[in-house]
């Protein structure tokens, strides 16, 4: 009897040790963690987390990293306060909406100041003024896209839903289908389907980063309670996408042949097209810009008295840490 318990014993020691060493990585972390991200189309906008995961950033980092995409930025905000992902990368109009309705939501990230997108419309369409009375295209109301072309109306004076009917479709994806078949007459694309609907002679109306306004794209959103509950899987997960910046910024090739696996392009072309169109424009630093957000609040918000203010809806904490640590700038040397 005692000779089986010794048996057990060094069984229940071995199984322990395997355990161990299978689920402690050698980069010292104490066990690998898995979550979900949500992004909503495959534009190159999103790809940081994309490049990040491919270059094992966030396998460094002791984090297994499920990359989901799901149309419509307010519809990931939606899913992610139903628990489906702790984080998502999607248009901040959809973290202001989710936040001013008492979500929790807020920014923790974002790649860039410049907007990706360009106003498209079809080839019948000559000029800004013979909108009137068609039809665009969005992903969801309360998108970054629902902002963008809003925004490119009221400065071609035409007011939304009066003069110009809008459409949701899920994502930019369906959007584009759409313009192509001639359900709609306008669109907001941006990488890589802004230059497959040029190729197909759609007329460019605006590019929206002309209209001389500061945006924020590439956004990371996640809630208070992740970062309160789980402050050092939040951690792992910005250095690895900071490290996922530096990457898009300045391996174009590494970052073509991820944006082709994702995207499912294999036009060169179109692959050089979109990292020169995006990455010259992604940021060292992620912090998100306040000045943008500002713009974003007083055009979302316009009948909203007294209107919030931008910190409200971010939360820099994690990149305070990470300066004060001196590792964004250890990175961007």
């Amino acid at each position: 009897m005692i000779r089986g318990y010794k048996m057990l014993f060094r069984e229940i020691q071995l199984l322990t040790f395997l355990i161990l060493f299978i689920t402690v990585p050698s980069d010292g972390h104490t066990a690998t963690i898995s979550m979900r991200l949500l992004y909503p189309s495959f534009a190159a906008s999103w790809a940081t987390t994309w490049i990040a995961k491919e270059a094992g950033y966030f396998a460094t980092e002791g984090l297994e990293v499920e990359l989901i995409r799901v149309g419509g930025s307010t519809r990931m905000a939606a899913a992610m306060l139903g628990g489906s992902a702790p984080m998502i990368q999607a248009g901040a109009s959809a973290a202001l909406a989710a936040g001013s309705a008492g979500g929790g939501v807020v920014i923790i990230a974002a790649t860039g100041n410049v907007s990706p997108f360009h106003v498209m419309a079809r080839p019948e369409i000559k000029q800004t003024s013979d909108l009137k009375g068609k039809k665009a295209g969005i992903t969801t109301f309360g998108s970054t896209s629902d902002q963008v072309i809003r925004l490119a109306l009221r400065q071609f004076g035409l007011e939304p839903n009066k003069d110009v009917a809008l459409l949701t479709f899920g994502a930019q994806p369906e959007a584009f289908a759409a313009l192509q078949s001639g359900a709609i007459q306008a669109a907001p694309l941006s990488y890589p389907l802004y230059a497959v609907a040029a190729k197909l002679g759609m007329r460019e109306l605006v590019k929206i980063s002309d209209l001389g306004f500061e945006d924020i794209n590439g956004t990371v959103i996640t809630t208070k309670s992740f970062l309160s509950q789980q402050r050092d899987t939040a951690l792992r997960f910005m250095r690895g996408f900071i490290r996922g910046m530096q990457r898009y910024r300045t391996d174009k090739e590494f970052s073509k042949r991820v944006l082709g696996k994702y995207g499912k392009i294999t036009d060169d072309e179109l692959l050089e097209g979109a990292w020169q169109d995006y990455a010259p424009t992604i940021q060292k630093n992620p912090r998100p810009s306040l000045k943008a957000i500002q713009f974003l609040i007083e055009n979302q918000f316009r009948d909203k008295t007294p209107l919030p203010k931008p910190e409200t809806f971010v939360d820099a904490s994690l990149i305070d840490q990470l300066e004060k640590s001196g590792f964004i700038d250890s990175v961007n040397r």
